[in-house]
């Protein structure tokens, strides 16, 4: 794993993801991630996949099976049910965190919890980064922290960093990376948090960030995402009442 040198900061519009959907799913990915693609080659710091789905009731992923990756799911609206091979189950609602380590190996999957005469669509965002060290056992954490959240303040929902260690919701596997959230109300702030890489990530409402266009401030809007390189301490500040995603990252795959 490589450290970041030159600092930067780019905007990616929500309209400029990539898009995939079938009979019942919706998928904007902020890396591809359907299909023959090379996940690393694609990552922003340790970042590889972030998608943002909605699902409609009743459906979801068959059992399937993944290795040597650490997911965190966060649910926006609906329930996600989840079943894995190690014995876990549990209904994934806003608020409440869950991370899946697949180690050497796991089969899971994972539904909208919404019967299909309800028509409730699950809208969840899912991240994957890679351990920092393959072959692992596999691992199921969930924490809710709905609580945590209702302060205006940046919570630390999953961390490997050593400073986190008995603080954070949820234990990653990776040593070099986090994911903070925070719901904001109008005019009230939090600053991203300095880190050789950086992922922001506008799931509702509208923010405006210091610098993070040409300099000056821009204004992002739901679906919007900022990656940063070298960087941090920028104020994120909500317009309306918005949620924000971020990765800090302090290794890549380079």
């Amino acid at each position: 794993m490589a450290l970041a040198t030159a600092e930067s900061m780019r905007i990616v519009p929500a309209d400029q993801r990539y898009h995939w959907r079938n009979e019942w799913l919706r998928s904007h990915q902020s890396f591809p991630a359907t299909g023959n693609f090379d996940l690393a080659a694609n990552a922003h710091g340790l970042l590889m996949v972030h998608n943002e789905d909605v699902v409609d009731a009743g459906e979801g992923f068959d059992t399937h099976q993944h290795r040597d990756t650490e997911i965190v799911t966060w649910v926006l609206e609906g329930t996600v049910v989840h079943q894995d091979s190690e014995g876990h189950s549990g209904l994934i609602h806003p608020g409440l965190a869950q991370r899946m380590s697949a180690g050497t190996g796991i089969l899971h999957s994972e539904r909208n919890g919404a019967l299909r005469h309800e028509r409730e669509d699950l809208h969840v965002v899912q991240m994957w980064i890679p351990p920092d060290e393959d072959g692992r056992r596999p691992g199921y954490q969930e924490s809710d922290i709905r609580a945590e959240l209702s302060h205006n303040e940046l919570v630390t929902v999953a961390s490997g960093i050593p400073r986190d260690r008995g603080d954070t919701a949820i234990t990653l596997g990776n040593r070099y990376a986090a994911l903070h959230v925070a719901r904001l109300d109008p005019g009230r702030s939090v600053r991203l948090p300095e880190a050789s890489f950086g992922h922001l990530f506008v799931a509702r409402g509208t923010v405006t960030v210091e610098g993070a266009e040409n300099g000056a401030e821009a204004t992002l809007s739901a679906g919007d995402a900022l990656r940063t390189t070298a960087t941090g301490g920028q104020l994120v500040t909500a317009v309306v009442p918005g949620e924000v995603l971020i990765w800090e990252m302090h290794a890549s795959f380079a």
